[in-house]
C-alpha cells in the first residue's frame, strides 16, 4: 500500500491501517467479512481482531458495512466507499497471491527513514470484470453452477459456457479458474481476463471439485541442470535452484505441472539448441507427458 491510498491526516499506525484495509478488500471481493481474516493474515487474537473491525465499522466508517446474522459476517452496504482501499480486482488478486507465498500484509517492511533501493518489474495487469471476479467467487463459496460468455484465441466470438468453478489459480503472469465444463464434460482452465458478460447463478453446482483427479493428484517435477552443460557449468545451475544431489524436486498438482514449468522458462515439447538457454532438463518427462496440455 502506498502513502497516496491513506487518508490524510490519519494518526493510525501503519499496521492498523493495513488491517483496515484488508476489512475492505474481504468485504468487498468476497462479501462476507470475519475476525477469521484478519486472525489469520496477522497473526492476532480473534480479541484483537474484533475490536479492530468494530472499530473501523463504528469510528472509522460507519456507512460501511453491516453485520448479518444469515452470514455470521459483515457486508458491504449500498453506501459503501473505500477509505484504505482501491477497489480494484489487483487489490484482491495481490492478497491471495501474497497467502499463497505463506506472507502476509503485515509482513512488508515499512520504515519511511530508511527506505531500501530496489525495483521489481510488475507483471502485465490483465483486464478482468469485477463483476464478474465477484460472481465466480461468489460460485466458488457457494458452490454453484453458473452462465457466462467466453472467449478463447482458438474460437474469438464470445461462447456462452456454463461451468462449476472451485478455485482460482495463479500462474504468475494470469489468472485463472478451474472449473468443470459442461460443454467438453471435464475439468478445463479458464483464463479470468477472457469472460465476458455477467454472471448469471444458475443452481447448485452438480459435479464435486473431488471428482476433478489431475486437481488432486500429487505430483513430482524432477529438473535437473541440463546433461550438455559443462560439469562447472552444471555446479552453477544446482547453486541457482538450491538444488540437492544435482537435483530439485518441486511437489505440485498434476493440473498445475505446465505452469510450474512455465515459470522455469521450461517448454517440455521443445529443446533449446544452446544448453545455456536451456539450463534444465525435466528428468522425469515420461511420468509428466499425460498432463502436458
Amino acid at each position: 500500500m502506498t502513502l497516496k491510498n491513506m487518508p490524510e491526516n490519519t494518526t493510525h499506525k501503519f499496521d492498523t491501517l493495513l488491517r483496515y484495509k484488508l476489512i475492505e478488500i474481504i468485504s468487498l471481493w468476497e462479501g462476507r467479512l470475519t475476525t477469521n481474516h484478519l486472525c489469520q493474515t496477522f497473526g492476532i487474537g480473534r480479541q484483537q481482531a474484533s475490536k479492530e473491525i468494530n472499530t473501523y465499522v463504528k469510528n472509522i466508517a460507519p456507512r460501511n458495512l453491516e453485520y448479518d446474522s444469515s452470514l455470521k459476517g459483515y457486508k458491504i452496504t449500498k453506501h459503501f466507499q473505500p477509505l484504505f482501499s482501491q477497489a480494484v480486482v489487483e487489490e484482491y488478486l495481490n492478497y491471495l497471491s501474497e497467502l499463497g507465498l505463506g506472507e502476509s500484509l503485515i509482513k512488508h517492511s515499512y520504515d519511511q527513514n530508511h527506505l531500501l533501493n530496489f525495483e521489481i518489474i510488475k507483471q502485465p495487469s490483465r483486464n478482468i470484470s469485477p463483476v464478474i471476479l465477484s460472481g465466480l467467487i461468489r460460485a466458488i463459496r457457494e458452490k454453484k453452477r453458473i452462465e457466462l460468455g467466453y472467449i478463447s484465441l482458438s474460437n474469438p466470438k464470445i461462447e456462452d459456457r456454463i461451468i462449476e468453478p472451485h478455485c482460482l489459480v495463479n500462474t504468475g503472469p494470469r489468472w485463472h479458474i478451474r472449473a468443470y465444463c459442461e460443454k467438453n464434460r471435464d475439468f478445463r482452465d479458464f483464463v479470468l481476463s477472457r469472460f465476458r458478460g455477467e454472471v448469471d447463478v444458475l443452481d447448485d453446482a452438480l459435479v464435486s471439485s473431488l471428482d476433478d483427479e489431475s486437481w488432486h493428484s500429487e505430483i513430482k517435477i524432477k529438473l535437473i541442470p541440463d546433461t550438455r552443460l559443462s560439469s562447472q557449468q552444471r555446479k552453477i545451475i544446482a547453486q541457482d535452484y538450491n538444488m540437492i544431489r544435482n537435483k530439485l524436486i518441486i511437489k505440485t498438482r498434476a493440473a498445475l505441472v505446465y505452469y510450474v514449468l512455465k515459470q522455469y522458462q521450461i517448454d517440455p515439447k521443445k529443446i533449446e539448441v544452446k544448453p545455456e538457454a536451456q539450463q534444465l532438463m525435466i528428468e522425469n518427462i515420461n511420468e509428466l507427458e499425460k498432463w502436458f496440455y
